[in-house]
């Protein structure tokens, strides 16, 4: 009995579901017989107060007691809101009697990513959801979900760092440089990029995107200086910038199948990015205060509504913006090492799309929200990390309906970083890294590979939803050193 079904017998979200669970299991390991459990679980929810004196039953019923009833907050859409009822409709309150449908690719997810996925999908708004074998857990909506609303937009499914994205370049440096010319290749990362809370550029890099309009919003408009000077910088957290050899199984574009150096970078849209999402999110969660603490980061902005539509506009232009850091860092560190590019491609998370899909047998155009999720649509080359010193991946995307033309955007957290910082130590880890061919010129604990799911157990449950064209394996990686606030 797993979590859909507990809420299909009436189990409210949240410490109640996983009471339910805790009494599940005990049940079973004490030789309960399964075939009973829907009897058991039905008979506690239609009346805990008889099960308070139950050792095995009590914590569950204790739970269901003390439960907010989801009426209260799934009331139905204020008409002010402009929001249209999503179909399929919900119940006769205003309620969701049980999330939408969404598919899960990978086993032995982490149950509070789990958790939040069915939160998502007991909103009025949702329409549907898919959650990536990389799964874990997020603010909001968890990491590696992807969630398809209706007219409206929710700032902590798009994620804190709006847009942030992956891109590769292969260079026409030749490979011995790896081993051969490492400092070369390092100072030319440390030269051109910066890694850091807060970091940036005393002489300023320069883009179009500065010729944007940064008036869609006050927040945009205000941090239009502090972006221009964090333009082509790295931030912290998962963030990093390394060299590495990629190999093409066969022709991507115009590149021939083969071994090459290749430069890789993740990073997103910094500290202006980070602004918006708090702007816009605090606006939403004051439209909802009777949202509790466990759904407030669920709240929505209507598109039809001043705030969502602003909120849309600002972040179209993180987006502009995110790709504009990225083509400076690759840009410049090419033009350090005197290099071409032979192949350039990139692709972006943490964003909100306007897409047509059959939801329910009908066509209809919805917002699909990607958080730490990725675009497989027709046609769409992605670029799938693993870790510091496991292989990264170029995909071409197979168009799975059912994953709302979605991917996984690396291989996930697989902890914590307060369990990775408590649990590994620099001595195993330089080891390890050694043993792989990898230098680390800087990091955090927290950041180490084996703070990472196994990246190929991430791409065997997705491949049904891309094929792997190409392998990358990091040789030399910076990212913020230890001590940096995370900005992922």
């Amino acid at each position: 009995m797993n979590t859909k079904d507990l809420l299909r017998l009436g189990v409210p979200l949240g410490e109640a579901t996983r009471r339910a669970t805790d009494f599940v299991a005990k049940f079973i390991l004490g030789g309960g017989d399964k075939l009973r459990l829907h009897e058991e679980v039905v008979a506690i929810v239609a009346n805990p107060s008889a099960f308070l004196a139950d050792d095995l039953r009590k914590d569950f019923a204790n739970a269901l007691l003390n439960a907010t009833p989801r009426n209260k907050w799934l009331s139905p859409l204020q008409p002010s809101s402009g929001l249209r009822p999503p179909s399929p409709a919900p119940a006769s309150e205003g309620t969701r009697a049980e999330p939408v449908k969404y598919h899960q690719w990978g086993e032995g997810l982490d149950h509070e990513a789990v958790m939040q996925m069915e939160k998502a999908c007991l909103l009025p708004v949702s329409v549907a959801g898919a959650l990536m074998p990389d799964a874990h857990v997020g603010y909001g909506l968890p990491i590696g979900g992807a969630l398809a609303t209706e007219n409206a937009v929710i700032p902590y499914a798009v994620g804190v760092d709006i847009a942030c994205r992956m891109k590769m370049t292969v260079l026409d440096i030749p490979v011995r440089d790896l081993e051969q010319k490492a400092e070369r290749l390092t100072r030319a990362i440390e030269a051109e990029t910066r890694f850091g809370v807060g970091a940036s550029f005393r002489e300023r890099r320069q883009h179009d995107v500065l010729d944007t309009d940064w008036s869609v919003s006050p927040i945009t408009k205000q941090n239009k200086d502090k972006a221009w000077s964090q333009l082509g910088t790295s931030g912290s957290g998962n963030h990093f910038v390394e060299f590495g050899l990629f190999t093409a199984h066969s022709k991507i574009n115009e590149l021939e199948a083969g071994t090459y150096l290749a430069l890789l970078s993740h990073s997103g849209s910094r500290g202006t990015g980070a602004a918006v999402c708090d702007h816009y999110s605090k606006l939403a969660f004051s439209q909802f205060p009777d949202l509790p603490s466990e759904l407030k980061r669920l709240a929505w902005l209507s598109l039809e509504s001043q705030e969502g539509q602003e909120y849309w506009a600002a972040m179209e232009l993180m987006g502009q913006y995110a790709a504009a850091n990225h083509l400076c860092i690759h840009r410049h560190i090419a033009e350090h090492l005197g290099a071409q590019v032979l192949l350039d491609l990139e692709n972006h998370h943490n964003f909100a799309w306007k897409e047509r899909h059959v939801i329910g047998g009908v066509e209809r155009e919805v917002i699909v929200h990607r958080k730490g999720a990725t675009p497989a649509g027709a046609g769409v080359l992605g670029i799938i990390p693993g870790s510091m010193a496991t292989p990264g991946f170029v995909v071409s995307c197979k168009v799975n309906a059912d994953s709302l033309k979605s991917a996984t955007h690396g291989a996930g957290s697989a902890m914590s970083r307060k369990a990775a910082n408590e649990k590994f130590n620099w001595k195993e880890v330089n080891h390890f890294l050694k043993q792989q061919g990898v230098t680390l010129i800087s990091a955090g604990l927290d950041e180490v590979p084996m703070a990472y799911k196994n990246i190929r157990d991430v791409m065997a449950a997705q491949k049904d939803l891309v094929t792997v064209l190409g392998e990358f394996m990091p040789k030399l990686v910076k990212m913020a050193p230890s001590g940096e606030r995370p900005e992922d």
